[in-house]
């Protein structure tokens, strides 16, 4: 048989195997899965198959056919550490999903305060946020506005937020990055000033910037209010983000209540073309488990 006959042959053999063959006599590398959509994986969710090493685990995502990787705590690693998963990520094609780009009052009001040194505060922390972003190729960053201000009629707190917003993306629009407004569950977050899509709805509408955004958390949208297509549906043009988890538990899709499948074909349908962060935690512990996680995500994706 012909060197090129031989070679042909070894590579459609391997193909219908679902490996690259190594023809320079290494083992075959098993070739990466294929998903319809960007999710987006964060460290530790595969430290038992992986490591450690923020950098073996982001390869052994992208082995893994994930395209995004999404880092809440992404703005307090070392410059050197966020240079170094910029390149990696660079390197295995991977897109960088959100970071969290203030400090969230959890327990307290900041923005709907109409406070002037909280926010100053507040766009002292998105002018950092921009410096992190260009170094790791983000164009997302997450906002939480805080807890209510009790003292203050809702509107007044709602137009205090939304003249904060504009003031932040005045800061983000020439840079081309976006801040995606989180709205979040009363039962795991009470108090919050956010907590619904139609109430981000009307803010992103009243800032009205390209800068401004809604984080479609499913898990907590599901728990807040439900009815999560319709929803998704009537604020799509203002989404900008959306992330993953399953109720009850905030665990990986298929271990509880929602239909990821045909959520995810929904937003597949609209032509959402960028990132879903897995925002949520294994539901088994160890190998095993972060093998359940790869396989939920292979199932709930096998939409078409």
């Amino acid at each position: 048989m012909k060197r090129r006959t031989f070679i042909n042959s070894t590579a459609m053999a391997g193909a219908a195997l679902g490996v690259s063959p190594n023809l320079f006599g290494g083992e075959a590398k098993p070739m990466a899965h294929t998903f319809n959509l960007k999710y987006a994986p964060h460290l530790g969710m595969f430290k038992n198959k992986a490591g450690d090493d923020p950098i073996d685990q982001l390869n052994f995502m992208a082995d893994q056919g994930f395209k995004a990787y999404e880092d809440n705590g992404m703005k307090k690693r070392t410059v050197a550490l966020q240079e170094k998963m910029a390149s990696t990520m660079a390197n295995r094609g991977m897109d960088m999903g959100v970071f969290v780009a203030h400090e969230i009052y959890w327990k307290e009001p900041n923005l709907a305060s109409g406070d002037k040194n909280l926010l100053e505060e507040f766009l002292s922390h998105i002018k950092e946020s921009v410096e992190v972003a260009k170094r790791v190729n983000a164009k997302w960053m997450t906002v939480v506005p805080g807890h209510v201000d009790l003292r203050q009629n809702m509107g007044y707190q709602t137009a205090h937020v939304v003249e904060s917003l504009k003031r932040a993306s005045d800061i983000l629009e020439p840079h081309g990055l976006v801040m995606v407004l989180e709205p979040l569950n009363f039962r795991n977050h009470p108090g919050l000033f956010l907590s619904e899509s139609p109430q981000a709805y009307e803010i992103c509408k009243a800032v009205d910037s390209p800068s401004c955004k809604i984080l479609f958390d499913i898990y907590h949208q599901q728990i807040q209010e439900g009815n999560l297509i319709p929803n998704i549906e009537a604020c799509w043009d203002e989404i900008g983000y959306f992330q993953i988890g399953d109720n009850p538990g905030r665990k990986e899709p298929t271990t509880g209540e929602i239909n990821y499948k045909n959520v995810f074909k929904f937003i597949y349908d609209k032509g959402y073309k960028d990132i879903l962060g897995m925002e949520h935690g294994n539901s088994i512990e160890g190998s095993k488990g972060e093998q359940a996680v790869i396989d939920a995500y292979k199932a709930s994706d096998d939409f078409l």
